[in-house]
Order: C-alpha cells, then structure tokens, then sequence
C-alpha cells in the first residue's frame, strides 16, 4: 500500500549514507542488474538507493538538474518485497527490481499526477494508469514522477518547477515535452523512464539527452490514466532508455490492449508475436535499404543558419556510418508535397475537452469538472505560455481546419508508404531534430522560442513507428540522434535498425555534470 505525501519534495525519502557497494551504477542495464541480483553482489534496495543518492547530489544539488518533482515514498519498501520474493523463488517478472520513472502525466495511485503545473500540484488520482500496473506487474519499482512540459506542452518548463536543465549543457534545454524522462536517464537517476509523444515530445529530448526514445506505433499501448488520452489519437506512450535492449524490453512490459483505450484495438492484432528483443541483431543495417529524408521539416528551423549547419554535418556522419554498417541507402528520397500536406495539422473539435473529462472523470476527487473551470481559476495565468496555448477556445479545434487535416493526413499516408514501395525501403532516415538544445533563458524570455527543429511527420501520420538513437554529437559537443521511421506496425523492424546502428557507433556517453559519486 503506497502512503499518500503531501509535498512535492526530495526530502519525502531520506537519502541515507553515501554507500560503497562493488555494483557500478553508472550507465547499468536491464541484464547488468539481473546478473547483480544472481551473483549476490545487489539487492534491488542498494540500487535503489544507489539512484537515490544520485538523485540528491545532482538533481537537487550540485548542477540542479531539476527533473524531478515526486519521489516514491514507498520505492525502498517495494524493493524490500522484490528482494524478499528474489531469495524466495527468483524475478517475479522481466522487469523485477528495475527502478522506472515516469513522466508526471501518468498515474500511480497515491503519487500526485502535477502535470508540472501549480494548478494540479495538490491532485492525487486513485487508480494506478494502464501502464503503471502493467511496470508493477512486471516487478518494475516506481522510483518517481519526472518533469515535463507543463500540461505535456513544449519544452521542460513548468510553473511548478521552472525549467529542467540538460545535462550536457546547464543552460539549455532538454526539450520536451518528455523531458523530465530524458534528462533522469541520461544522468543515470534511473535505468528506465516512459515518456509520450503526441508532437515529438519522446523523441526530441532523447536525441538532446544522448539516450533512445521510442514512439511506437499508435495503438500498442494503452494511455488509460494518462492525461491527453483518448480521443486524442496521435499521442502514445513510450520507453526511453539507454540502450535500444532496455527500450525494447520496456516495449514488452507496456503494449497490451486495453477496452478503456478503444485506440489499442488497432493494435491487438498485431500483439503476441514474442519479444521485441528478438528483432535485434547486430547486423541489422547489412543489406537494409534506407531512405535519407533531408527536406527541412522542423519548426521554426532555419536552414541557413549556423546551428542548422552543425546538426547537417553530424547527420552527414550518420548516413557514412549507415553505409559503412553495410546499409543501401537512398539519398536524398523526396515526399512530394511533404511541407504543404503537414502544414494542415488541426485537432478535432471537442477532442481536447472530452480527453480532458476522460482522464479526470475517473478520479472520485477531480481537481476541475472541465477545461472552462480550470481556465477559472486563479492560477490559471501563472501557466506557461505553451500550456495555456492549448486550451485556446476552452480546448476546441475548428471542423474545417480538422477536414483539411484528415485529407492531407490520408493523402500523406499514400505517399509515404508509395515512396517506401516504389524504393523497396525497409525504413526512413531522419536527424532526430534540426537543430541543437536551445538555451533556457530563450524558451522562458522573448523570443519565447520552442520545439525549434522539431518535426512530427510520423504523429501526423499516426500510425507510423519511430526510433530515435544517440548518433553522437556536434561540434559544441551538443547530442544529437538519428530517428528509424517505418510503415504501420513494423516497430520491430525499427529496433532492430537502431540497435545495428547503436552496436556499429556506440555514441552514447554520460554527461560529464553527473558522473560517479566517490565510493
């Protein structure tokens, strides 16, 4: 039973002596904390602790990170269970002992759900998300709720918590607006993290935090207890992780279909095939046919600028690399009428609304009955700027705008997957975004810039996979990744293009701001 807190603090759990145990915590994975477990060498306690200790020194103190808003209270005590239940009869699941953090849009009953907003600081829904029973069942600890674009809207700010420093560069941004996701895992707070992306808010920060980001194919995981579900379509949950192993074993653990999500009704023919982890073979790229998407397509991007040429010049690297692994690459591939079809983007009037009741109707103490009271209340004006654009016209969208939207939506579907046939590719190759993390004081000052290079041509098309993998870094030492992007469904074929390119490259490294602590 978890213990309801009542503030938004680190100090909710003690961090406790600095320990000098023999597990290295820095950059551990999913089988590197198993083996641990087997050979008696870690308890899920000590390496909850270990992310504990880590979390104090760097995400409060020294560099302030700042990408966390609620500690798990009950985290060392579910780790007790898991280590009673190990000498027992072994994991109780694939995930047994793992600590996951989740962006604070998903729900775990007794842990408030802030969406990074003052308003909803004091808001403690009673149902675990989908999701979240799925990561415990698996033997997942819930180790915190993670920062992100208030409301899930743009970059790593918030009212509540300010701005969510990257990791590599304090006085940029970790993008968003999974943010909060990317810059815990990057800074090795915790091994996994879930994100979601309705824009490109799983995929943009994990290319500026140097980690993976999957969005997977929408209707593959529930978003049941998460805010901006259903009937929103374009938004989907997904893992974030250090190495495309960890991603793919965190994919198993969330997709499922769900009743309450009639959206995962897509994808339940398409469950039951075995473990993504299957798809990853180290010679993945050998013979693969790929194609090099160069058009501009990010927002606001300039492409004549210096900082668009940094980004260009790294991607130039990828594609040598690609070819060097033993891919067919085809460069440039063209969409035709890419950037007039994208320029349609338009929600369905109503959808923000009812996805707004839908998430709240399921808690018996609602913070808001609706968009219209929320936008009531006194602290509505302290929101960002970003989250305060969504809930324009109290959440609705215009019917025409959303016509038009669906006709370039269909007519883009057939263009991309005509493309893909007429060159017998087994996927598309982007620059994960277009430009590199903007600076904090920009996004919170005039100009106010946001999501600058992002694009979203696969959460338009809806039903598309995309990986994004480290692919090293420019020359002001700023990350930067690739993204795999396919045909409906084939998110297995995706993993298995990113984990080639991760085994080929090896590009992810720690920041330098959080390394190991003294033992």
């Amino acid at each position: 039973m978890r213990t309801k807190i009542v503030v938004v603090l680190l100090a909710v759990l003690p961090a406790g002596a600095m320990s000098q145990p023999a597990f290295d915590v820095m950059e551990t994975t999913i089988a590197e904390i198993h083996a641990g477990y087997a050979s008696g060498t870690l308890t899920a306690r000590q390496l909850v602790q270990l992310y504990l200790d880590r979390i104090e020194a760097y995400d409060r103190s020294g560099p302030r990170i700042n990408s966390v808003l609620t500690l798990n209270p009950a985290a060392l005590e579910e780790a007790d269970r898991l280590d009673d239940a190990y000498r027992r009869s072994g994991l109780v699941g694939p995930l047994h002992g793992i600590p996951v953090m989740l962006k604070d849009q998903i729900d775990v009953a007794g842990m408030p759900t802030t969406l990074g907003s003052v308003l909803f600081k004091d808001y403690y829904p009673d149902q675990d998300a989908f999701v979240t029973t799925k990561l415990e069942e698996a033997g997942a600890i819930i180790l915190a709720k993670v920062t992100l674009g208030e409301m899930a809207a743009g970059d790593t700010h918030g009212s509540l918590f300010g701005s969510t420093r990257n990791p590599y560069a304090l006085d940029r941004t970790v993008g968003g607006s999974s943010g909060g996701p990317a810059a815990s895992i990057a800074a090795n707070f915790a091994t996994l993290s879930v994100g979601q992306e309705a824009l490109a808010s799983i995929r943009r920060p994990a290319a500026w935090n140097s980690i993976v980001g999957m969005r997977p194919t929408a209707g593959l995981v529930s978003r049941t207890g998460v805010y901006a579900g259903w009937p929103q379509v374009a938004g989907s949950l997904g893992p974030m992780a250090r190495t495309v192993e960890d991603a793919a074993a965190l994919l198993d653990v969330l997709v499922g279909y769900d009743a309450d999500d009639p959206i995962t009704a897509h994808g339940a023919a398409h469950l039951g095939g075995g473990s993504y982890k299957r798809f990853l073979d180290a010679d993945g790229l050998r013979g693969a046919r790929l194609g090099i998407l160069r058009e501009p397509i990010g927002i606001g991007s300039e492409p004549g600028s210096e900082d668009f040429a940094k980004v260009d010049a790294a991607f130039a690297r990828s594609i040598a690399e690609l070819r060097a692994a033993g891919a067919v690459v085809v460069d440039p591939l063209v969409i035709p009428d890419l950037q007039r079809l994208l320029t349609s983007r338009g929600g369905r009037p109503g959808d923000n609304a009812e996805a707004f009741a839908n998430y709240f109707g399921r808690s018996r103490s609602p913070p808001f009955v609706s968009i219209e009271a929320m936008r009531a209340a006194s602290e509505y004006d302290r929101l960002t700027r970003f989250a305060k654009a969504l809930f324009d016209g109290n959440g609705n969208g215009d019917a025409s705008r959303h016509y038009a939207h669906l006709v370039a939506r269909d007519e883009l579907m057939h263009r991309f997957l005509k493309v893909m046939t007429d060159h017998d590719l087994d996927a598309i190759v982007l620059k994960t975004n277009e430009h590199q993390p903007t600076l904090i004081e920009d996004g919170t000052k005039p100009p106010f810039v946001n999501t600058k290079g992002a694009w979203f041509l696969n959460t338009f098309l809806v039903y598309v996979p995309i990986v994004a993998v480290p692919a090293g870094f420019t020359v002001d030492d700023l990350p930067v990744g690739i993204t795999f992007m396919g045909r409906p469904y084939d998110d297995g074929a995706m993993l298995k293009l990113a984990y080639a390119y991760e085994q080929a490259t090896h590009h992810r490294r720690p920041p330098s701001t959080t390394p190991a602590l003294s033992r």
